[in-house]
């Protein structure tokens, strides 16, 4: 029986999705669920400070974080990805296949990372948390993006019930923020994406947990401790 390795299926299934990314990605970052991402790094990451974003896939967020003044770097485990991103923003940005799991960073290097929708595709977001940390200056800042219970991408673990080996773990946005409070990072922001069926003024009044329930995608603000 073979043994089935998380790593290498993630590598396969995000080579094979490039064409189809790189259709969406523009309108995501523009108009669509990652909009939020660049103003929110700008409020809390110094303007030429080095940015790296981490699970960049075709590096248009990267390319949008170099024109906003930041030292951009994108890495992504997709070698594919990679290419594609190269072929497209190396004018801008500069650009490496790696995993989260193990950066080619040093220490302290990064005065913040942007890290959207890449812990939920992991088999260990601790140990991938406690790596972006690494390179994470002492008091830099993380933007994180965890998908909420209502998006389309959170099918990819359904088959699990089934018994069958999947890339996609079911950790919710108060289970990361839990997380993270818990291992060296201070939540000092955040704010949710949603679907068009939620009503903003019924949501204000909700709790964060609650309020989290309701998204398509939750982004959060962290310091590190």
């Amino acid at each position: 029986m073979t043994t089935f390795n998380w790593h290498k299926e993630a590598h396969s299934q995000w080579n094979e999705k490039v064409s189809f990314w790189n259709q969406k990605s523009e309108n995501m970052w523009k108009s669509g669920s990652r909009k939020g991402v660049i103003p929110l790094v700008q409020q809390h990451i110094k303007k030429d400070g080095i940015v790296i974003d981490i699970g960049c896939g075709d590096g248009y967020g990267t390319r949008l974080l170099a024109e906003a003044g930041y030292k951009a770097f994108g890495v992504d485990l997709s070698t594919e990805m990679i290419e594609k991103a190269k072929e497209l923003h190396q004018d801008v940005a500069t650009f490496e296949a790696a995993d989260v799991m193990d950066l080619p960073f040093d220490d302290d290097l990064a005065d913040g990372v942007v890290v959207i929708n890449v812990l939920e595709w992991t088999e260990q977001p601790l140990e991938a948390l406690n790596e972006i940390k690494r390179i994470v200056k002492p008091q830099g800042h993380a933007c994180v993006g965890i998908l909420g219970p209502t998006a389309q991408p959170r099918t990819n673990s359904y088959r699990r019930l089934y018994g069958e080996n999947v890339i996609c773990n079911t950790m919710m946005p108060w289970e990361f923020e839990q997380l993270a409070s818990e291992n060296g990072w201070e939540v000092i922001g955040g704010e949710g994406v949603y679907k068009k069926g939620v009503n903003q003024e019924t949501i204000v009044s909700l709790s964060p947990k609650l309020k989290q329930s309701l998204t398509f995608l939750w982004l959060f603000i962290l310091k590190k401790m």
